[in-house]
């Protein structure tokens, strides 16, 4: 098999720095009792964001969807394109006040979960990203129907010369 191409890297819209920040002081503000450690949040999670963000990855290629995240805990999640049942594309007043959306990945494997497989927040043109991962996943499914179409004449050849050689044997042994 050939090696998958690269066919796009995602780029990551740094408001997501922003609105992590401010996601994680209204979750702190929400739990009243660490309203206390708002203070060392401002001062300590941007670095850990920027951190996180240096880090953020997503690359479609010819036959998967791989994403990469995480500073302090590293994730890697590699999605095969053929096992894509749906990518949802979300977007709420927040997520639009900062320009941002999530798209969430679902594959076959998942359909008795309620979450997705992989949630990919802040990718720049996420509508484009999105119909891209939709149209390779069409010509890899495309591509595995045909080539099973494609074995199963083969068998009907290879049947056929199989039968051929029995009656060649049949005639050379009445000789």
């Amino acid at each position: 098999m050939s090696k998958p191409v690269l066919l796009k890297k995602a780029e990551f819209n740094p408001r997501l720095k922003t609105y992590l920040n401010l996601y994680g002081a209204f979750t702190m503000l929400v739990m009243i009792i660490t309203i206390p450690f708002l203070p060392i949040w401002f001062i300590i999670a941007p670095y850990f964001i920027n951190k996180y963000f240096e880090r953020l990855e997503c690359e479609l290629t010819t036959r998967s969807l791989r994403f990469k995240k995480g500073f302090i805990i590293q994730i890697e999640k590699t999605i095969p394109l053929d096992k894509i049942q749906d990518l949802t594309f979300r977007e709420g007043p927040l997520l639009k006040k900062f320009g941002l959306s999530v798209l969430k990945v679902e594959t076959a494997g998942n359909s008795g979960t309620a979450t997705a497989d992989l949630s990919l927040i802040g990718i720049v043109d996420a509508q484009e990203f999105r119909q891209m991962v939709f149209d390779q996943r069409d010509k890899v499914t495309d591509n595995s129907a045909s080539s099973d179409s494609d074995s199963e004449s083969l068998a009907q050849i290879l049947s056929d010369i199989r039968d051929s050689i029995k009656v060649i044997e049949a005639n050379i042994s009445k000789n």
